[in-house]
């Protein structure tokens, strides 16, 4: 019996398999940049099979619903530098598609329905019944379906973006790359908070008022990006200093007079621009000493104010603190509460609900992955 389950599953495996490598071969790499189009050529190729359609440097100011809609097996489009002033719904039925490009255009918002562009069908479990004379026996092992891909890369620069889906960050949680520089957006969405798979976010050259307070959460963030928001944007949030990956941090011509104390606790920190700020804090005597120098100046300030530390700030110096980023010792946090809330603030980043129920030998699942 145990051999004649390990020979079915065998068999389901090398079939998953071979029909993967039958769609990988018929899919097709479409380039029809470059050729001044004002609209998509008549539907002779069979969309079904393109993965990857760059339709770049066109004449475009439409894409039809139910061409889209189509491109099921669509992994990578290229629509930047069109005449396109919107994004066609029927975008959120590409579940597979992995790269997005739609920057030099004059889309104005984006459809609600790229949310749809996310991981699916993840966890969903196949329950097989072994029969013997029509009666089920016994419950095969569990076989899990593979994942479909979801949206990781998201380019739509040089739009006229005023703002960006509430939600976005509640689906996309694959998105390791944002891009939105010039465009007219005031704020980012806070949901941009969860978005804790994200490696690069550019939002320059627009018209930022204020960042998320929630910037902790982006815990692999390497690249930030918020420089030419000009004479808007004015601070910078506390917890931009619990970004415990930033490598690259530009804030240049902004509108900051001070930099966060926090800031002096990014030990992976390589590269800060700040020019084009009017400064006190950093003084511009210490900026001109480059990063090390600025990084010493912030450090040493908070440990001054954590010794007769402001009421306001008391919540950050304790979160530094939990993220290994500040050693300063409290009365208050003993090493063994200190552990603890550790333990609570990695738990709160990392966490993916999942509920599953076990009925006798009968498994279901449904994998929640929306980051609370």
């Amino acid at each position: 019996m145990m051999y004649e389950q390990q020979r079915r599953q065998q068999h389901t495996r090398k079939r998953m398999e071979r029909s993967k490598s039958i769609e990988e071969e018929r899919s097709e790499i479409v380039d029809l940049s470059g050729r001044s189009l004002e609209s998509l050529p008549s539907p002779s190729l069979n969309l079904g099979t393109i993965s990857r359609l760059d339709l770049s440097n066109n004449n475009l100011q439409s894409i039809p619903e139910s061409s889209i809609a189509r491109l099921l097996n669509l992994v990578e489009l290229d629509m930047q530098s069109n005449q396109l002033k919107s994004l066609p719904n029927s975008i959120g039925c590409l579940s597979k598609l992995k790269v997005l490009n739609v920057s030099g255009n004059m889309i104005e918002s984006l459809p609600k329905t790229i949310e749809n562009c996310r991981v699916t069908n993840v966890g969903i479990i196949i329950k097989v019944y072994l029969k013997s004379d029509g009666y089920p026996v016994n419950v095969a092992p569990v076989t899990r379906m593979p994942r479909k891909r979801s949206l990781e890369e998201l380019n739509a620069n040089f739009n006229k973006l005023m703002k960006l889906p509430d939600t976005i960050g509640f689906e996309l949680i694959n998105l390791k790359k944002m891009s939105v520089n010039s465009n007219k957006l005031v704020l980012l969405p806070s949901s941009t908070s969860h978005l804790t798979s994200l490696l690069v976010l550019d939002a320059r050259l627009n018209c930022l008022r204020s960042l998320p307070e929630d910037l902790e959460n982006l815990i692999n963030l390497e690249v930030l990006n918020v420089s030419q928001n000009f004479q808007y944007l004015d601070t910078l949030p506390y917890s931009i200093g619990l970004l415990i990956n930033l490598v690259e941090l530009d804030v240049s011509y902004n509108k900051l007079s001070t930099l966060p104390d926090s800031m002096g606790c990014l030990k992976k920190l390589q590269k800060l621009s700040v020019e084009g700020n009017p400064l006190t804090s950093p003084p511009m005597d210490v900026v001109e000493q480059g990063l090390q120098a600025m990084r010493e100046y912030l450090s040493q300030k908070m440990n001054a104010g954590h010794k007769s530390p402001k009421r306001a700030k008391k919540s950050w110096v304790g979160k530094l603190v939990r993220y290994g980023t500040f050693s300063g010792y409290t009365r208050h946090t003993g090493p063994r509460r200190r552990a603890a809330a550790v333990h609570d603030v990695r738990v709160s980043v990392h966490r993916r609900p999942c509920f599953a129920e076990v009925y006798g030998d009968v498994l279901t699942s449904s994998s929640l992955l929306t980051p609370y």
